[in-house]
């Protein structure tokens, strides 16, 4: 399987899908079956393309090429006689929420779920709350599979939850924003969780009861820190949030004043993530949320050569910013001194 993974690899960083299409049909013709070729090999070496894009062993084109090619090799992977199936186990629907265009996860789940017998209907990325809710009506699906890679995008999926169980279909969700041992499906209300798609495939083939959950139902009636309208402040003032921290930080980092204009579009964009990471920890009340997203991007900016301590200055100037909310403060202390564990020359002010 070693050997399988390392050609679909070199034939992604060649960009030839002709190459890769061959390595999946051929590991098929050897007798593995198409749920390990979509699963320990096709993910696999997504994954890779992860973790090499993060290291700066990649460049963004080769990683969204690299992706290209997977999603379509797993469109013919589809109609390869080795993966037809007759439907037979139930309806689900598959959606990413809106906003969150990583749709491979989903599409793989899809696929595995095929291969088991159901029938999947694929809604792909970015799916609006209200298209997902109308198709849910049109073809009252068993499940809806809700997958959710950003935490950013996590209001939205707690959104989403919330509307399918008030149509009457349960929902089981996945992908990394709902955290390593689910903590967030549960705490956002779904119904279920799984860690991978064979999990997925394996707790919809156990059934669960679905929550009932009431058309008045609101977000604050799952998470109740809420009330303090914390979340709702920052969200709804991050453009005035970031243009002061930018602006902050020409006086707080000096060597930020010989930016070029794009290193400077750059540096709003990470403030810009900064601040909707921070709302997203004050929506779930979680700190290792905002700290773990904190601590992932120093090690981006470090492979990219980067100074990590270049962070510190824009948690300083949000925390004097937001000095009146006190969960917010607790967040940004917590991620500067995780920080500080990776840049201890600058520690927290």
């Amino acid at each position: 399987m070693t050997d399988v993974r390392e050609r679909l690899w070199d034939a992604l960083i060649d960009g030839d899908e002709y190459a890769a299409a061959t390595t999946v049909f051929g590991a098929l013709d050897d007798g593995m079956t198409p749920e390990d070729v979509l699963l320990d090999v096709i993910a696999r070496v997504q994954h890779k393309v992860g973790t090499e894009w993060a290291a700066n062993r990649i460049t963004v084109a080769q990683e969204h090429a690299a992706t290209a090619i997977n999603d379509r090799v797993i469109a013919a992977l589809a109609h390869h006689p080795a993966s037809r199936r007759t439907p037979s186990a139930g309806r689900v629907t598959v959606a990413c929420v809106d906003g969150e265009w990583h749709a491979l996860p989903a599409r793989l789940l899809g696929e595995v779920l095929r291969l088991r017998g159901w029938h999947v209907d694929f809604l792909g990325a970015q799916v609006p709350t209200p298209h997902l809710i109308a198709h849910v009506h049109q073809h009252g699906p068993d499940a809806v599979a809700l997958s959710c890679m950003i935490p950013t995008r996590l209001p939205t999926a707690h959104a989403a939850i919330t509307a399918c169980q008030a149509a009457g279909v349960p929902v089981l969700a996945g992908g990394a924003a709902f955290g390593r041992d689910g903590r967030f499906a549960h705490r956002l209300g779904a119904d279920a969780w799984a860690p991978d798609a064979r999990a997925a495939a394996q707790r919809l083939e156990e059934g669960f009861r679905p929550i009932h959950v009431a058309p008045t139902h609101l977000p604050i009636d799952d998470l109740p820190h809420l009330i303090d309208q914390e979340y709702t402040m920052v969200s709804g003032t991050t453009a005035q949030l970031v243009k002061t921290t930018v602006a902050d930080l020409e006086e707080r980092f000096p060597a930020m004043r010989s930016y070029s204009e794009l290193q400077r579009q750059h540096t709003t964009e990470d403030i810009a993530h900064i601040v909707e990471f921070l709302a997203a920890g004050l929506y779930t009340d979680d700190d290792d949320l905002f700290t773990d997203f904190i601590t992932w991007t120093a090690e981006i900016l470090a492979a990219r050569g980067v100074p990590a301590t270049s962070l510190h200055p824009a948690l300083e100037s949000l925390a004097a910013q937001l000095q009146d909310f006190p969960r917010a403060q607790r967040l940004l202390l917590a991620a500067r001194t995780a920080l500080s564990r990776l840049t201890p020359q600058s520690a927290p002010a």
